[in-house]
């Protein structure tokens, strides 16, 4: 948490700091963001409510909207649909920052690196570069580490040696992560949590399954991925 709210401090002070040079239809999300680094997230939950009546389309809005969304793949879209409609916005550059921290998260390097490049090429001024800049794996492979024997009742192991698992989802909210870990453990099914920090902000990562070959992993991710709305993918184990 002390992670996630120094990454909201420099947010904080980049955007109050260039606040004369903002676009001045703009909401005004500061004091809410920095309510947010206090620990205070009730108060700048109920404002939103009232910010979405009145100006949903403001970027500032959405992007607040989306700094307090504890599921990451809803945050990623309200980020998308910022940078789609508003490239020019106060928390644009941020915003590829929140989306190129959300895929390092999730493994998916590749994509990652080229949001990074957005970063540079479209944002060249943005404080987040150098935040984000690092050396970047050259495809999209997600490899897990120290994958536990935990539940091995729930799904027995046999001996053999899986090399293969379901990346759920991941999430900044850790409760999320708990309810999914929970839904699948309640269907039988062996789940671990393991947490990824990229530039500061912690996501909680969810895996399900252990699978021998990919194609029966795939097999899985097919009846999964609708039976729990997910967009999970299969992921190696070491």
């Amino acid at each position: 948490m002390k992670k996630l709210f120094l990454l909201i401090s420099i947010l904080v002070g980049c955007q109050f700091t260039n606040s004369v040079e903002l676009l001045a239809q703009e909401v005004d999300i500061v004091p809410y963001l920095k309510m947010i680094e206090s620990g205070n997230i009730e108060e700048p939950s109920e404002k939103l409510a009232e910010l979405k009546l009145v100006n949903p389309d403001d970027p500032s809005v959405m992007f607040l909207d989306a700094v307090l969304t504890t599921n990451g793949e809803t945050a990623l879209k309200i980020y998308n649909r910022i940078l789609e409609k508003n490239p020019d916005s106060k928390y644009a550059d941020a915003s590829v920052y929140r989306i190129y921290s959300y895929y390092y998260a999730l493994g998916l390097y590749k994509t990652a690196s080229e949001y990074l490049n957005k970063l540079k090429t479209e944002y060249p001024e943005s404080p987040y570069i150098k935040i984000a800049e690092r050396k970047l794996p050259q495809k999209d492979d997600f490899v897990t580490q120290n994958l536990d024997t935990q539940n091995e009742k729930k799904q027995e192991t046999t001996g053999l040696d899986y090399k293969f698992t379901i990346q759920a989802g991941a999430f900044s909210n850790i409760l999320n992560a708990q309810q999914l870990q929970k839904n699948f453990e309640e269907s039988g099914l062996f789940s671990e949590i393991k947490d990824k920090t990229v530039g500061g902000t912690i996501f909680h990562v969810v895996y399900v399954g252990k699978f021998v070959t990919e194609d029966e992993a795939s097999k899985f991710l097919d009846v999964i991925n609708p039976r729990f709305n997910l967009l999970g993918r299969i992921v190696k184990t070491d």
